[in-house]
């Protein structure tokens, strides 16, 4: 019986992690990167992650870019009055010990002047750098979904 469990769990631990995708640099862990698919005459997408500065000092993310977008900015929203605004800022600090998450409706990725939209569809991905001040340059590639991941897919980890 234990071994039809262990098969049974073994065989759907991909499953689970199948959209899980994380990059590490220095003490940094950037979990699911993740982009929206969008309508193909859409002028931007947006990028959203969550980074983890598992180390004793903080960072800085200073920019990104991406082969598939002619610019790429760094955004956050941010309210302004009643109003909620998106606005352009020029990094973002990674706290030491901290969580700095990359979310609708929260800092993202701002690509500009796409160039390259057969990469923009569902089940696709797309390469995309972040450049940080400390941990240097990480790569990863971005997963284009139908919709939002939820909360548990967002934050799994390998144990």
């Amino acid at each position: 019986m234990l071994n039809k469990f262990i098969v049974l769990a073994a065989l759907l631990l991909p499953a689970c992690f199948a959209n899980a995708h994380e990059y590490k640099v220095g003490d940094l862990e950037i979990e699911h990167p993740w982009s929206q698919e969008l309508p193909p005459n859409a002028p931007t997408v947006a990028a959203y992650f969550v980074i983890n500065n598992e180390g004793k000092t903080a960072d800085r993310l200073l920019s990104v870019d991406s082969p598939i977008a002619g610019e790429a900015q760094l955004h956050e929203h941010v309210m302004q009055g009643d109003v909620m605004k998106m606005q352009h800022v020029p990094n973002v600090d990674v706290p030491a010990g901290g969580e700095v998450t990359f979310a609708p409706m929260a800092y993202h990725v701002m690509l500009l002047n796409l160039k390259d939209r057969s990469l923009l569809a569902d089940g696709k991905r797309f390469p995309m750098t972040l450049h940080f001040e400390k941990a240097g340059e990480v790569k990863v590639e971005v997963a284009v979904q139908k919709k939002a991941p939820d909360a548990t897919q967002e934050h799994q980890h390998a144990q």
